[in-house]
């Protein structure tokens, strides 16, 4: 799909720094954008930049989620970007936390996704693109709760897109590593090992402008080194397992999980 000011698009999770960046490049090819997040005080200036619409929701809230359909209306491109980052043992977790993650990660991806897909296939054009993560394909310690959204994520739209083909409704997944400058992994302050690499939000918001115009099933966003983890997981997981704890994986699992515990 051409991406120009014909293009409407709707991205959740715009509060952060990797949904603005998605904005900002969507913006550049004349987009026309709805940014949703819970927080409008953050979202007012990235909204005035890239001249969108705003809708408030909080995606725990199924009230707030249908208010959320409503009122973007009909898109041409959904990005489904908000998450919480659900770090940390599993035993760690309340009943409700575990819901929550649940909801916002996946269940709430679904439910949208289904509803403008309808939408989307009436007209014969669009495009659905999701924002999981390298741990929806590769599971680490603290990250039992994440890695289920995200690797459910995967899961589903694989399905999806295989339920879409030919209808002219494209469907890709995006898998960042470790964001530098902005989003979930740089607000825990956690340093990681020597040789670890990053990318930047930037880097998201590119694959997901590739996504659109090229319909690719999956993009990985991530260093070499965590795409390759993420492909020795599947076919040696204990393997894979076992580097990540000699290679400081329970000092960060700790630290990520002390820093993001309020975000639960």
């Amino acid at each position: 799909m051409d991406l120009d000011h014909s293009v409407k698009a709707l991205v959740t999770g715009a509060n952060g720094g990797i949904g603005c960046a998605i904005a900002r490049a969507l913006r550049l090819h004349g987009t026309n954008l709805v940014l949703s997040g819970r927080r409008p005080e953050t979202l007012t200036e990235i909204a005035e930049e890239t001249r969108a619409s705003v809708v408030i929701a909080d995606l725990c809230n199924r009230d707030d989620v249908r208010k959320l359909m409503a009122e973007a209306g009909d898109v041409d491109v959904l990005i489904l970007n908000a998450a919480l980052p659900a770090s940390g043992p599993l035993l760690d977790f309340t009943e409700d936390q575990i819901c929550r993650a649940m909801d916002v990660n996946l269940t709430v991806p679904i439910l949208m996704a289904r509803d403008y897909a309808e939408r989307m296939v009436a007209r014969g054009r669009g495009h659905i693109v999701f924002i999981s993560s390298i741990s929806g394909k590769v599971a680490a310690r603290g990250t039992s709760i994440y890695s289920a959204t995200k690797f459910g994520m995967r899961g589903f739209a694989m399905g999806l897109r295989e339920d879409l083909h030919g209808t002219g409704v494209g469907v890709s997944t995006i898998f960042p590593g470790f964001i530098r400058d902005a989003g979930m992994f740089h607000n825990t302050g956690v340093k990681l090992p020597a040789g670890a690499g990053t990318r930047t939000p930037g880097d998201v918001a590119d694959a997901v402008v590739r996504a659109i115009r090229d319909n690719p099933a999956e993009i990985n966003v991530a260093a070499f080194e965590q795409v390759a983890g993420a492909y020795l997981a599947g076919v040696v997981p204990e393997l894979v397992a076992s580097l990540t704890r000699i290679s400081d994986g329970e000092r960060m699992a700790k630290e990520m999980a002390a820093a993001q515990k309020h975000k639960r």
